[in-house]
């Protein structure tokens, strides 16, 4: 006779996806690239040139991302300031590729603004992550 199935066999499959962090990182950083996204639409709405819209949004999310995927993906093992310094990098980084690419999509590709932006993010996404696990949260043990 089979087993009865058991209301946790789900909960532990989903325990087991958060266990990687591969998916804790692409749930944090889903959430944090909507906002950042909105954030972007945000400021440029507000202060018009898109790279002034782009740096303001940035330096608001690297603070809420350097908290989520600290707290939430790459842990607490390395010291707070060096891996803050580490991330800031890191990011100032993706923010000089990413105005770049922007600019190619808007200005010599025509691609609106907004659109411009979720595809280039898409790009960073990748670039974020191995930058942040090989850099900005190893500590140096990992070294």
């Amino acid at each position: 006779m089979p087993e009865p199935t058991s209301a946790a066999a789900p909960a532990s499959r989903i325990g087991a996806l958060l266990a990687r962090r591969e998916v804790r990182f692409l749930i944090v950083g889903g959430l944090n690239t909507l906002l950042g996204l909105a954030l972007f639409a945000g400021f440029h709405a507000l202060v018009g040139p898109y790279l002034l819209a782009l740096v303001l949004s940035y330096s608001v999310g690297i603070v809420i991302a350097f908290t989520t995927q600290r707290m939430f993906v790459f842990g607490k093992a390395a010291p707070a300031g060096p891996a803050l310094a580490r991330f800031t990098g890191v990011q100032l980084g993706i923010l000089g590729l990413n105005a770049i690419v922007l600019t190619v999509l808007v200005e010599r590709l025509g691609l609106p603004v907004l659109l411009g932006q979720t595809v280039t993010v898409a790009i960073m996404v990748v670039t974020s992550y191995f930058g942040h696990l090989l850099f900005s949260f190893r500590h140096r043990e990992e070294s």
